[in-house]
This record gives structure tokens, sequence and C-alpha cells, in this order.
């Protein structure tokens, strides 16, 4: 146990589990970042069909900033099950999976879509 936290596991019937509100915070986490970044990689697209690309990149950016932060704050989650440590069942933890879903897929269709009003403005030139 020298590698975890104690602070945010429990023992229960001589297994440790982390704490139900430490998930819960957890997963707060991943639904606040993965929002942000739903939200920049949205507004690239806007600003894409605007034509201001040095806006794009600066959106797109803070969006894959945004991203690898609620990636990491899964990872905390992934490392501890799969270290054999017990988590408990959150409905809030689901709820932040999807929101984290969401943000990977808003990241992929907003390069699509970044590509296609790039092509379309020089096809207007």
């Amino acid at each position: 146990m020298e590698n975890y936290n104690k602070d945010r596991l429990q023992l229960i019937k001589g297994e440790f589990y982390m704490r139900k509100d430490e998930v819960q915070e957890i997963a707060f986490q991943i639904i606040a970042y993965a929002g942000d970044a739903f939200t920049y990689f949205n507004q690239a697209i806007d600003s894409a069909e605007q034509g201001d690309m040095e806006k794009v990149k600066k959106q797109f950016q803070k969006g894959t900033d945004e991203l690898k932060r609620a990636h990491d704050a899964q990872t905390s989650l992934l490392t501890y099950e799969a270290n054999g440590q017990e988590i408990s069942f959150s409905i809030i933890m689901v709820h932040a999976q999807d929101h984290l879903t969401m943000a990977i897929f808003a990241q992929r269709m907003a390069k699509h879509f970044i590509k296609l009003w790039k092509e379309r403005r020089s096809e207007d030139v």
C-alpha cells in the first residue's frame, strides 16, 4: 500500500476500497475538464467557420489540454483498479465517463470540421 494515498482508501473486511466521496471527486474533475474541452472544440469549429484560424489553433489547443486533464483524472482511477483496489460504483462516474467520451468525439469531429472549413475557404478565394 506504500504507493497509494491511504487517506483515499478505507479498509472494509480486510480489503482496501477507494472511498465513494473520492471517486465522486475524481468524477467531477473529469466532468469539468471534459466539459471545458467539449466547449473549446465547439468554439474552434465556430471560429473555423468565421475564418479565424489563429483563434482555431488556440481553442483547439485549450480543448486538447483540458482533455488531457480529464484523461489524467480517469487514469488515477484506472491505476487504483488495475492494482487490485476496489472502487465504489457511482452513477456520477458513469456520467463522467459519458462526458469524457463525448469530449473525445468532439475533438475528432472538430478536426474534420476545421479541415472542411479550411478547404471551403480556400475554394472561395
